[in-house]
């Protein structure tokens, strides 16, 4: 038999459960015959500061973690398993340590969940390519703007690229680590795992993320849902049909028509309203002055974005901030397209 499988597992403060389970799940299905869960083909153990402390996950469940952070070359592979973000992202400086040795040990360091969140902030990640999930994707932005927006998607699962994954969370964790194991193991063992968690296969590293409810009120198409998620990523940038297109891997011609058939408006047209609809928010959640907000959003300057609030709500933004009544009417058409997350970016 091959040498045994071992991964490290540390578990961040509010971590959440899905991600942990669903991971560690598919080894214990996958470490034995049967479903006896003895860990014969992989081990796994919970890492963190000290010898037993608990660990609060982020629906209140406490854990106890099984070893002290140690070495970490005895492990093929360090997961970190993130979950709630806020403002900031607090990092143990003996964490930041132990990712840092490992990735210089050139150990595989998956992030679930938001764990590339904190591998980033160990400086893991530069020019990797880096999936977040689209809920978390202007947090990341936010929080770690040197990373060049380049290498970060969110219309994704997940993304290996060499020895760092990162995986948007969920059951996305289970798909993860088929992945993983199936570098391994016989494939078989690893299908008899996701069968037994009632899945028919594991989706592949090109599967996109589910996507935010709004985008589904747009299409029913999958190639516009995903040229839209792909749009909201580019907000701040200039929009450029020929690369939307290629990464597509459709024409643009036929990127035009997709969109007129589906929405009845130009890929532009519709990344201008998304341009808007950001700013609203902005707008409507914060004190960020019209200049900044016109910045961010990708608008020449406070004047241009003013003249597409003229048009589109027949009101200034200036106008709008001062109006309760107007204040209230764009909220309500927002709340449901736009989680408060774009408010942080």
């Amino acid at each position: 038999m091959s040498e045994t499988l071992r991964f490290g597992i540390v578990l961040m403060p509010n971590f959440t459960l899905t991600a942990l389970a669903g991971f560690v799940d598919m080894l214990r299905l996958s470490a034995d015959s049967g479903d006896n869960s003895a860990p014969v083909r992989c081990q796994w153990t919970f890492l963190s500061h000290s010898l037993s402390e608990n660990i609060t996950s982020s629906s209140g469940l406490r854990t106890t973690t099984w070893e002290p952070l140690g070495n970490p070359e005895r492990f093929q592979y360090i997961v970190v398993v993130g979950g709630l973000i806020k403002d900031d992202i607090p990092m143990p400086a003996d964490i930041q340590a132990f990712l840092s040795q490992a990735a210089d040990a050139q150990r595989t360091i998956i992030g679930l969940c938001t764990g590339m969140f904190y591998m980033a902030k160990a400086g893991i990640l530069d020019k990797h390519r880096i999936c977040v999930s689209w809920f978390h994707y202007w947090d990341f932005l936010s929080l770690f703007p040197h990373i060049e927006p380049r290498y970060i998607n969110s219309d994704r699962l997940y993304e290996i690229d060499r020895q760092r994954i990162t995986c948007a969370g969920g059951r996305a964790s289970i798909d993860v680590a088929a992945a993983i194991l199936k570098r391994h193991l016989d494939h078989t063992i690893v299908n008899k795992a996701l069968h037994i968690l009632l899945l028919d296969q594991a989706d592949s590293v090109r599967t996109p993320q589910p996507h935010p409810p709004w985008v589904y009120t747009c299409s029913e198409h999958p190639l516009v849902r995903r040229a839209i998620l792909m749009m909201v990523q580019e907000v701040p940038r200039a929009f450029d049909l020929s690369k939307l297109a290629a990464e597509l891997a459709i024409s643009e011609r036929q990127l035009q028509r997709l969109f007129q058939a589906e929405v009845a408006k130009s890929p532009r047209q519709f990344f201008n309203e998304l341009k808007l609809q950001k700013a609203t928010w902005l707008l409507l959640n914060t004190q960020r002055s019209v200049a900044d907000i016109a910045q961010v959003c990708g608008f020449a300057d406070a004047s241009h974005m003013g003249r597409g609030f003229k048009s589109k709500f027949d009101a200034t933004p200036s106008e709008i901030r001062a109006s309760e009544s107007l204040r209230t009417k764009l909220a309500d058409l927002h709340t449901e397209f736009y989680p408060q997350r774009w408010s942080q970016s």
